[in-house]
Parts: structure tokens; sequence; C-alpha cells
């Protein structure tokens, strides 16, 4: 089963969706990859979940990726004796470390961590925002903060501090408990909440020791500040948009969105434009325009993958969100200024050799007989140089291993396959040329592009670029299966 666009789509799977038969019929519908979310549910939920997703593969015979999202830390305010307060701009009270109740004058906030990193002028977010307040004093043990602006707190809100690193890991012992779990059942991502800083991302990577791709979602300023060390420790990233809308200004959330997607595409790191993609959709059976318009400008920015979270997981219409968002993405590829966008800017080179057999790979697949490029790769890098390209022709990532394909299912453009190791020159282009026919991505008499790297079998760096055509009768050899 191929899809007839590059952009990815990824469902997060919940109570409305994890059920095999619904399964299936969401990837059927357009699904890649898809979600669970550790914020909720049981680990026999998730266990459930991705027995389901592996049987959607082998029923639909298409590579699909699991993604694990650790939930992190979760920073709140204590209780109130009232369950709530009022409060008005101008009003003062204390944080402090007193689990007693609170009133209006003090309330306790557990997390010393926090403590530890403010200063007087800082702001707190709580509640998602919906209450803004000013420090005013800090101590290492309490802090006397004004309200900005709100009406309402109430027991265990959230607390955000858009100012500061907090010195908090964030990897929290569920987290650890989590990730254990989510690597013994087979997930092929990973990823991190609350990352601040690079050293975040090299914690979980860690512990990770390529047992899964790593992937750090990038919800607060810290993270924004310090994006090109963190993509050095990431296999891909997401524009968490849901926090970041909490910590930065309205305004700031567009061009931080772009800024990401633009840094990933130049290290060629897979990146998930993520949050209220179509949240209507949780109760209505169609999106609005202004949410439509978003999923069509991710995919116009050259986003690797959009996500649907609360519309696919608890949602009443999971199966027509990602059938909308699929025909979005589909309109959207078929605009005639698309090829343009895609092309109008292109990575540098990093790996002289590789990037150079890459480039040349693209530029051939220009000419109008060339019907797709065959990619052979281990572990997806070669694959991922590629996609970086964006070429317009569909890419065949031909791999033996089946945890790269599911991986790469979350890449832009790419059509994982599974295919035996090839041992000889003869082996590399019969193997291309026959996935190629069979998937109907090459007709008889057109071009295939071939990129392998020799020796066979050792990951590394494309070294050899090929040309082959598919035959005009007959079928081509059939090499041997991948076991």
């Amino acid at each position: 089963m191929n899809r007839a666009r590059r952009a990815r789509i990824v469902a997060t799977l919940g109570p409305a969706s994890r059920e095999p038969g619904m399964v299936k019929a969401l990837a059927k519908a357009g699904a890649d990859v898809f979600r669970l979310n550790f914020s909720h549910g049981s680990h026999e939920d998730h266990a459930a979940a991705l027995k389901a997703v592996r049987g959607a593969e082998l029923a639909l015979q298409r590579p699909l990726g699991v993604l694990a999202d650790l939930q992190g830390p979760k920073l709140r305010l204590g209780t109130f004796a009232d369950g709530k307060i009022e409060v008005t701009p101008g009003h003062r009270m204390v944080f402090d470390l007193d689990p007693t109740p609170g009133g209006p004058d003090r309330v306790s906030m557990p997390h010393p961590e926090i403590f530890a990193a403010l200063r007087p002028g800082m702001a707190l977010l709580i509640d998602d925002g919906r209450v803004r307040l000013k420090v005013v004093e800090a101590a290492k043990d309490n802090a006397l903060v004004e309200v900005v602006a709100g009406k309402a707190l109430s027991d265990r809100k959230g607390v955000a501090v858009p100012d500061a690193v907090i010195p908090l890991s964030a990897l929290t012992e569920k987290d650890h408990r989590d990730l254990q779990f989510a690597l013994r059942i087979g997930v092929d991502w990973v990823a991190l909440s609350f990352v601040q800083r690079a050293e975040d991302m090299a914690e979980l990577r860690k512990l990770v020791a390529g047992r899964a791709a790593c992937l750090a979602k990038i919800e607060k300023p810290s993270a924004l500040q310090d994006l090109e060390a963190i993509l050095n420790y990431c296999d891909g990233v997401m524009v968490a948009r849901g926090d970041l809308g909490v910590e930065c200004a309205p305004e700031e959330v567009p061009v931080a969105q772009k800024q990401i997607l633009r840094a990933a595409r130049n290290r060629g790191v897979p990146a998930i434009v993520a949050t209220q993609m179509l949240e209507s959709m949780t109760t209505q059976p169609t999106p609005t325009r202004a949410e439509a318009s978003d999923v069509a400008n991710a995919v116009y920015e050259g986003a690797d993958a959009v996500m649907l979270s609360a519309e696919t997981a608890s949602g009443q219409y999971p199966l027509e969100a990602v059938s909308v968002m699929n025909r979005i993405m589909e309109r959207v590829e078929a605009d005639p200024v698309w090829p343009s966008l895609m092309d109008a800017e292109h990575a540098g080179m990093d790996d002289a050799d590789a990037d150079a057999l890459v480039a040349a790979a693209r530029k051939a697949a220009d000419a109008s007989s060339t019907a797709c490029i065959a990619v052979f790769t281990t572990l997806g890098g070669t694959a991922r140089r590629m996609a970086r390209e964006r070429p317009l022709q569909p890419v065949i990532a031909l791999t033996p291993k089946p945890e790269t394909a599911r991986r790469l299912s979350l890449v832009w453009g790419l059509e994982p396959r599974l295919a035996a190791q090839p041992e000889t020159l003869e082996d590399v282009t019969d193997l291309a040329v026959e996935q190629a026919v069979e998937a109907g991505f090459a007709k008889p008499g057109q071009r295939i592009l071939i990129l392998a790297g020799t020796p066979f079998g050792a990951p590394g760096a494309a070294n050899l670029l090929r040309l082959a055509h598919a035959p005009l009768g007959g079928r081509p050899r059939r090499a041997a299966k991948a076991g």
C-alpha cells in the first residue's frame, strides 16, 4: 500500500482508537505512525495498542511506526482549603513548600527546583497561562508573587516558568519506568517532554542505547535557544505547540515553528508539527477552515509529519480526522506551486562524498524519464539524506531491518520496504527494479535511480549511484527475500 503524498501523519491512540479494527482503518486512511501517550492509559493499554499496530502492518503490508511519548515532569500548585480562590490583578500572595492547604495569602508550590531558579521580575504562568503572575521577591523556599492577569487559582493547576531553565531532569521516575516498558515491547521512537537543553536529550539517548530513535519535543523557550545543540542528539523533533504556546507569546509560535522546521531539515532530521491541528474534530465531523489552513501550511513549510492528538485518541471522529487530514495534504501536494517550495531550500554538505552523491541523484531524478529512486539503507542514514533533498519522485527505502523500515515511516517522501541484503552489484539492480515494479512506482522502460553503499550490509554512507530501467517484458530476476 503506497501513499499518494510525501508528508506523513502521526495519529495518537487512545480509548477511541486503540481497538485492532480501528487501528487498521486509521492506517488504511492515512496514518503512518501511531503515538502512545504515556501521560494517559496503563502499560497494558499501550501494549495492546502496539500489538494492534503490528497486526495492521501485517495486514496492509506497509511498515508502521510506533512513537512512545513520555510524560515528563508536571509542575503544579498544591491545594486550597476551599478548592480555589478568586484573584484580581495586583493581588499578592506567597508560594512556598508548606503542604498545608492554602488560601488567599499563600499556597504550596512543592517544587524546590522552581524556587532555585526564580528571580524578581520573572513571569509565572498558571493553568496553561490563564493566570499570569510576576515574581516580586524570591528565596530558596518561597516567593512573593503578584497577579498580572487572571481571575482564579484552583487545586493542582500546572505551573510554567518561561524565563528560567529549571534545574530538573526531563525524566521523572515514572518516565524511567515507562521508557523501559516501551523499549521492552518494541516501540520505534521515544519522544522526550520538557526538553530544556542538549543534556536532556543526551541522557535519553544514553538510556535508549540504540533500541529506538530519539525525538525531542520543543516546547520551552530554553529549548529554542539551545536548538542546534539539541539537534546533535536527536533523530527527530516535534514542534509541541501546546506548551510552546503557553510559554511563548502567541505571535512567537508560528515563527518558532518555522525556525524548528528549517533547522531540522538542514540537519536531515524529521520534524513533526503537533497540537490542535484539527482540534474541533474531537466533537465535530469536519474541521474549521482555519484548521484546514493550519495543516496545509505545515505541508507547504516542508514538515515531515503532522500529528493528531485528542482528535484520534479520545475524539468522536478519529477515522474522519485522519481521512480529512490525508485529503488536505494530498491537495497541497497537487498544487503547482508546491514543488518549487520544496526545491527552494537545500542543506549544506556535511559529508562531502555522501552528500555529493545524494545531490547528484536528486539532480538526475529531475529527468522526466525517472520514475523513482531506490535507496538501500541499513540504519536509515542514506534514506534520510535523500529525503532532506525533497525529491518529487517516490523514494523507496530498501532495508533488511524491520526496525529501520518502521523508523523511516516518519520521514518525508520515503516508502520503506523490507528487502534482502544485496550481495553483489547485480543483486542491487535486480532488487531495486523488482521492488519498484511490484510497488507500482515504475512502468516498463522507465528509469530507476539506485543509491547504495559498499561493502554491502555495512552501515555507512552511500558511495554508489546506478541507473536501471524497468524491463519492457517479463520480470526482473527475483532475489532472496529479507528473512
